[in-house]
């Protein structure tokens, strides 16, 4: 995984790679260590870090996942060219109305991944 351009001003954490805003998008898979790269990367370079994750249980995974403190936070989020998202994706669909536990959403599977806006 490359370094985040210095562009990119702000690192989002979400719980699903929608597009919140008219543009062109990238978004590209990353594993567990890339997507720890790119807090430390952020971190090290005192750029902002911040939470649109809605889901308590989605949070805590979060943290334990990056080692990073993840709050839930339910916001809403317009992504500009200097942002990007560090997405956490469901392998699939949760059934609607349910609010799933941490144990769950490990049962269900999630991927990771880097959204990007590039106009």
């Amino acid at each position: 995984m490359n370094k985040i351009p210095a562009n990119i001003k702000c690192l989002t954490f979400l719980n699903a790679a929608i597009i919140t805003a008219h543009g062109t998008f990238e978004f590209q898979k990353l594993n567990l260590k890339e997507a720890r790269e790119i807090v430390a990367d952020f971190q090290n370079s005192n750029r902002k870090i911040s939470s649109a994750i809605g889901h308590a249980a989605t949070a805590e995974l979060m943290t334990q996942l990056l080692k990073f403190p993840v709050p839930q936070n339910r916001i809403d989020f317009i992504q500009t060219k200097e942002d990007a998202a560090l997405v956490f994706k469901l392998k699939k669909r949760a059934p609607e109305g349910v609010v799933l536990t941490g144990e769950e959403l490990e049962e269900i599977g999630y991927e990771l991944g880097l959204l990007t806006r590039t106009d």
